[in-house]
């Protein structure tokens, strides 16, 4: 059974550009007789609030979409994701870096090589130096390539909807963050593996998310997870040709509601 997502975060009220994307899905789905599935990503608590979460399964109710499951919470998987976050530590592939983005926006790398290394080489701390750090500073914990790149193929890819592949160790630019400083666990580790335990079988998505692809089908490849097919489309841009955004109110899906544009004729203006 084919079987993609939409996943929002609940940080604010979906826009224009939220529906774009999920009708983008249903349509896909539709065309493909596959099932389309709702997931909620709110594992950021630093920013996710429990009323947007009603408020997207209002607003995609009001557009007249559908799902094939009671769309689950990452929030209540937490115990999931510690499991595969002391995985990946018990095999050595995730270290602690103390580096800031200041860091990072001076780091100059010499070597293809150093491009994934953070500037202080937090990989190459001794485990007692680590310790130590630890429990002075706050840290995140980073995936490390050049170990994960010795136990993955040489040529690992992933594929898009267009039977296109992609080389991973050709698009990452540094080790990817797995567990972010100020929640315990990243975007990536989250959403890779609740894409393999719902059996999501195409990801569709904006092209925001492209750099992100690399660095799932590495976990991917780690974790012995199946890899999706993937296919991202355009973004739904406004007249001065920015993104839309949740801070912008007009856009918002319930302040349309709310002013009487019709489901019907949001659908109609997004048609591709």
């Amino acid at each position: 059974m084919l079987r993609t997502r939409f996943a929002p975060s609940p940080t604010g009220l979906l826009h224009l550009g939220n529906a774009y994307s999920a009708l983008y899905c249903e349509q896909w789905a539709k065309q493909q007789q596959a099932q389309l599935w709702l997931r909620i990503e709110d594992i950021d608590h630093t920013r996710c609030r429990p009323p947007y979460i009603q408020a997207i399964r209002d607003d995609l109710t009001w557009l007249g979409m559908s799902w094939q499951n009671e769309a689950p919470l990452q929030s209540a998987r937490l115990h999931v994701y510690e499991h595969v976050l002391k995985e990946l530590q018990q095999q050595d592939l995730i270290y602690p870096c103390f580096c800031t983005r200041r860091d990072f926006a001076l780091h100059s790398p010499s070597t293809v090589e150093s491009r994934w290394q953070c500037p202080q080489a937090c990989a190459q701390l001794s485990s007692s130096a680590r310790q130590r750090q630890m429990a002075q500073k706050s840290y995140a914990m980073r995936l490390n390539c050049a170990v994960a790149r010795h136990g993955t193929a040489s040529d690992l890819a992933w594929q898009d909807h267009q039977q296109q592949y992609h080389h991973v160790w050709d698009e990452l630019n540094a080790d990817p963050i797995i567990g972010r400083k100020d929640i315990r666990y990243s975007y990536h580790l989250c959403v890779v593996v609740d894409d393999a335990e719902q059996g999501i079988t195409h990801i569709i998505r904006g092209m925001d998310l492209l750099p992100s692809t690399a660095i799932h089908r590495l976990l991917q490849a780690l974790l012995s997870l199946p890899s999706p097919l993937y296919a991202h489309h355009p973004l739904l841009l406004d007249n001065q040709g920015q993104r839309l955004a949740k801070r912008v109110a007009s856009t918002a899906l319930q302040a349309m509601r709310e002013t009487g544009v019709s489901a019907a004729s949001v659908r109609q203006k997004l048609r591709r």
